[in-house]
């Protein structure tokens, strides 16, 4: 895996088993730098990624290597080895423990391919194919998700510590899990108290086999299971919610800005008629194909329903968090925009009034178990619906769904 920039492993000491292991696995070149030297080799060389062997460093050392890396573009991977109880920065991803090389490897080839696909989506976005389409300059933590499993006392203290940085699922069993796994994007998971070690250590084995998510980040908090190779970014971390969340949101941040790639990526591939922060139409497309699609349905004398979803207008996480499972849920043959007041419009296309209500149910369902910050701050909104009838047109279909919200709320 030759890079554009060099692998730059900081340390007190010389590092020749690191490099000889980076060597073997063909990741080059690489080089090394002492502590004190580090910022000045960053700004000349532009390394790739940047290993951080915390043996003996302190925190300072490692915040003026992380502030030379943060703004870098594209993505500079800083994996902190060791770390110990040593607070990191936001941008650095703890591997705790030094002695697992193929640990390592596996958390630098994930943190290398979240680089390469900036990497292109940065040069994409230069060639300005779709001229609307941009990377929105957010913390990636307020895209997140989380998944929360477990059923011990140490749960409602970890959803208050993740839920205050991003949006949390909770779930009391495997197979709850499994359900959010398969119907929403989620971006760490985090294994509480409340299972067996061999039941720990088979849902982790399910992972490792479904290559959906074997970069995603997984935190265990207890039974200590064998480190699985193919999960790049497992951790074990015990103690306090405050010290597990703080050990978990650099892998979740991680994933979350892969995530953020991936749609900027396909807006960009769709000529920019999609909105990268939600993957549904943006407001213009979304608005041409609207007028077609009833145009064509009063021709044809089928049926068309428009539903209106409208999340907390305080709460943007909720927003935008509610868009993303309404745009990975619904049907192929149905549509969406994300608006302005945050609510999400989605039309469901051979749809009658019945069956609109239904579908928009089940999404709605889905988004139940999402908390966001406070425990009682929810996803799910308030939903509206009305179907086309002979005479509508675009405007006035769309002017009723908002009629009967008004007249829902009064």
């Amino acid at each position: 895996m030759s890079q554009h920039g060099p692998l730059l492993i900081v340390s007190r000491s010389s590092r020749p088993s690191l490099t000889a292991a980076l060597d073997a696995a063909q990741i080059l070149p690489t080089m090394e730098a002492r502590w004190d030297a580090a910022a000045g080799i960053i700004s000349r060389v532009q390394p790739a990624a940047v290993l951080a062997v915390m043996e003996d460093a302190d925190a300072s050392e490692m915040r003026a290597v992380s502030q030379h890396l943060d703004a870098r573009k594209p993505y500079v991977p800083l994996i902190a080895i060791a770390p110990g109880e040593t607070t990191l920065p936001d941008n650095a991803i703890p591997l705790h423990g030094s002695d697992n090389t193929d640990r390592l490897l596996a958390r630098l080839r994930a943190a290398l391919r979240v680089r390469t696909l900036h990497t292109t989506v940065l040069r994409r976005l230069d060639e300005k194919k779709a001229p609307d389409a941009t990377m929105p300059d957010t913390d990636p933590l307020s895209d997140a998700t989380v998944l929360l499993l477990g059923r011990g006392g140490s749960l409602p203290g970890l959803s208050v510590a993740l839920g205050e940085r991003m949006a949390v699922v909770g779930a009391l069993s495997i197979e709850a899990a499994a359900k959010h796994l398969s119907s929403r994007d989620i971006d760490g998971i985090v294994l509480g108290e409340g299972f067996s070690p061999r039941v720990v250590d088979a849902f982790l084995a399910v992972l490792a086999e479904d290559t959906r998510f074997r970069n995603l980040a997984v935190v265990v908090t207890a039974n200590q299971p064998a480190p699985l190779q193919e999960l790049a970014n497992l951790e074990i971390i015990a103690g306090a919610p405050a010290h597990i969340a703080a050990s978990a949101l650099p892998l979740i941040r991680q994933h979350a800005f892969e995530a953020r790639l991936n749609r900027t990526l396909r807006a960009i591939e769709a000529g920019g008629m999609l909105d990268p922060q939600t993957g549904l139409l943006t407001r213009t497309a979304f608005a041409r194909d609207f007028a077609t699609a009833v145009s064509q349905t009063q021709k044809s004398g089928g049926s068309l329903a428009v539903a209106r979803f409208a999340f907390d207008p305080v709460s943007p996480r909720a927003q935008y968090d509610g868009a993303r499972i309404i745009s990975r849920l619904m049907r192929r043959m149905d549509f969406g925009t994300h608006e302005d007041n945050g609510s999400v419009i989605v039309v469901f296309a051979e749809t009658d009034l019945r069956s609109a209500h239904a579908i928009a149910r089940r999404l709605s369902g889905v988004m139940r178990h999402t908390s966001h910050g406070k425990r009682d701050a929810r996803t799910e909104p308030a939903i509206t619906i009305a179907a086309l009838q002979p005479g509508d047109t675009a405007r006035t279909l769309l002017a009723r769904v908002y009629n009967e919200a008004q007249r829902a709320a009064s």
